[in-house]
């Protein structure tokens, strides 16, 4: 379906039109026309299938569409709250990409930075305001938000809040919004505490669900190395060396790990630069910029990091170790192959992690296509290695006569 059969306005199509999108996704052709509406929307659909568009285009309309009385002064009308600060910027960066064709402002806050220049944008007027939960509070304690004027609510990746810990801080935030408002949620999944939540600040709610396990894999090109864990490095090495891989995120559990494998391409002559929760949010900004510029060919990340990156031309994604939920691999394959683009999913595995990959084909519908490695083969540890022990007397030696022996 053409963007121009959604009923979307003029300066919006022309705005679709420069940025090259095609057709709507599946999640966008359900949800635009249920949002113009001006019905309260839960959607349901993986990772990098359009889900940001999919609000932002009817909020920027709606707004548009306004009487000029009801434009100005600038007022926060639109609140969209996010878990993380990358994928904060993300959408604040979709809806620039669009608010210039409508005439409309937007701005993003987040913790981790001074807050000073955030406030005096805010000040400055604005109508939508992307937010993380920390921030916003903070500064709504300061008395230096207003969000009396809040029309439209969007709660993205809501079960990636829910696993953050933000489910108080979601209340709480509720409870500062204006009653009436049309309200969205989006999640990747639909574990019983999101169908508690939309039950809870949902009215009447119309709902969408994409939820094939095979709708974001199935155009990208996976494979999989089995390697053991300490060999991992040396095989990432050996298939760095050519340039078919040309950039690539590489996901490791943790920020240890992403720290020490940084250290061990850049030693090697491999640009590369590290994103976890450890860094402070100048540094994962300047990481991802550097990453995005082509001044560094790897990007490290770990899984917190893995809703909140979006590349345009990702041709590879690493998982350099096995997620141990079967999602978390949707998600990090889901950063590569975007926007109708194709990209490369290669996984490596090592013996202990065997029953988290089954896991994983089980939960996309599919068996990841083994690649022979002749450099690193993994051993077969199916066979528990038994210990050498030591034969034991038969028959305890007398303590007493190897004292006396020993005087004599």
């Amino acid at each position: 379906m053409k963007f121009n059969e959604l009923e979307l306005i003029e300066p919006l199509i022309e705005a679709v039109n420069q940025m090259n999108y095609k057709e709507a996704s599946p999640i966008q052709q359900q949800a635009i026309p249920v949002l113009l509406e001006g019905h309260d929307l839960f959607g349901c659909a993986k990772t990098g299938t359009g889900k940001t568009a999919a609000f932002a285009l009817p909020i920027l309309q709606k707004l548009y569409l306004r009487d000029e009385a009801d434009k100005y002064p600038r007022t926060i009308k639109a609140l969209i709250l996010a878990p993380t600060r990358e994928l904060a910027i993300q959408i604040d960066e979709t809806f620039q990409a669009f608010r210039s064709f409508v005439n409309l402002k937007s701005t993003v806050i987040f913790g981790g930075v001074g807050q000073s220049q955030q406030v005096t944008k805010i000040n400055r007027g604005i109508d939508i305001l992307v937010a993380t939960p920390g921030r916003l509070k903070d500064l709504h304690k300061q008395g230096l938000l207003d969000l009396s004027h809040i029309e439209y609510f969007v709660l993205d990746e809501a079960d990636r809040m829910l696993d953050m810990g933000f489910i108080r801080d979601i209340r709480q935030i509720i409870k500062l919004l204006p009653r009436q408002k049309q309200t969205m949620m989006f999640s990747a999944t639909l574990p019983n505490e999101i169908k508690h939540l939309v039950d809870e600040i949902l009215v009447n709610p119309k709902k969408v669900m994409v939820s094939s396990g095979n709708v974001t894999v199935e155009k990208i090109n996976q494979s999989l190395y089995y390697v053991d864990k300490v060999n991992k490095a040396k095989l990432l090495l050996k298939l760095l060396e050519g340039n078919e891989i040309y950039n690539a995120i590489v996901f490791v559990r943790t920020q240890r790990n992403a720290d020490t494998l940084c250290k061990k391409l850049n030693r090697a002559k491999i640009t590369a630069e590290t994103i976890h929760g450890g860094k402070s949010q100048n540094a994962r900004v300047r990481a991802l910029n550097n990453f995005k510029n082509d001044k560094a060919r790897i990007l490290v990340a770990t899984d917190i990091a893995a809703r909140g990156i979006d590349i345009d031309e990702l041709t590879h994604v690493i998982n350099f170790d096995v997620p141990h939920e079967s999602e978390s691999y949707v998600h990090r394959i889901g950063r590569t192959a975007r926007a109708g683009a194709q990209g490369s999913a290669i996984t490596f595995c090592c013996y202990d992690e065997k029953a988290d990959l089954k896991a994983i084909e089980k939960f996309i519908k599919q068996e990841i296509p083994v690649v022979d490695n002749p450099y690193y083969p993994m051993k077969d540890l199916s066979e528990p290695v038994k210990k050498e022990t030591k034969s034991k007397p038969k028959h305890k030696p007398n303590r007493r006569n190897y004292r006396q022996n020993k005087k004599r």
